[in-house]
């Protein structure tokens, strides 16, 4: 696939992540030309100044990866993301509010973040993902979970944050840009581990992948 790597958001978000292993990734996103490099907010700083220079995105992960943090938190894990680098942050909606069908907290909860990221600094906006971790969510939920973060402003939504129980699927892709068509982008994250992969869910809809493998995904 041509320019796949402008797809790839190169991911490491374990707990026990080195600096170490984040400057090995940072490097290969330089070397192959990445879209971003995903790392938790801790690493914002680093991973910036790293990157200096190379074109690549710092990309911070915010209420990672529960999503059942206080919005509050949310809204200024964002905030000070930005302000230590991060060019895009990728935020977990409140699942748990979704399973009850409290669908104006959801979206509140979304717009705390895309308000922080967006005007939280005023030489800066970075753009946000929502993450809906579908494999907690019925087919009805993930598009009211859509459809809540198009009403808040953001920028794209994300299938999963790899650390529940399953990734993405390209059914979960295909009915994520069925609901936000042109308007948004998705994101498929988790379980993205072969050039196979990527290609079933860029054909489904996919625009940007988050993976701890992108170096493979080039073939």
């Amino acid at each position: 696939m041509e320019h796949i790597e402008k797809l790839i958001d190169h991911t490491l978000l374990k707990a026990d992540a080195s600096k170490e292993a984040i400057k090995r990734i940072c490097a290969e996103a330089r070397e192959h030309g990445f879209m971003s490099v995903c790392v938790n907010s801790c690493h914002a700083a680093f991973v910036s100044e790293e990157l200096r220079g190379s074109g690549v995105k710092t990309c911070c992960v915010v209420g990672f990866p529960l999503g059942a943090m206080a919005t509050e938190a949310k809204a200024f894990e964002a905030l000070v993301s930005v302000g230590k680098g991060a060019d895009e942050v990728d935020m977990v909606i409140n699942i748990g509010a979704a399973k009850d069908g409290d669908w104006d907290f959801v979206e509140k909860d979304i717009r705390a973040v895309v308000n922080a990221a967006h005007e939280g600094h005023p030489e800066k906006a970075a753009l946000v993902k929502v993450i809906i971790e579908t494999c907690l969510l019925t087919d009805e939920e993930k598009a009211k979970a859509c459809e809540c973060a198009m009403r808040a402003g953001a920028d794209y939504v994300k299938t999963s944050t790899g650390f529940s129980t399953g990734g993405a699927t390209p059914e979960d892709v295909a009915l994520m840009r069925s609901v936000v068509g042109d308007k948004l982008g998705v994101k498929a994250s988790g379980g993205v581990r072969t050039p196979e992969d990527a290609a079933k869910m860029i054909a489904a809809g996919a625009s940007r992948l988050g993976t701890s493998n992108g170096v493979k995904l080039l073939g």
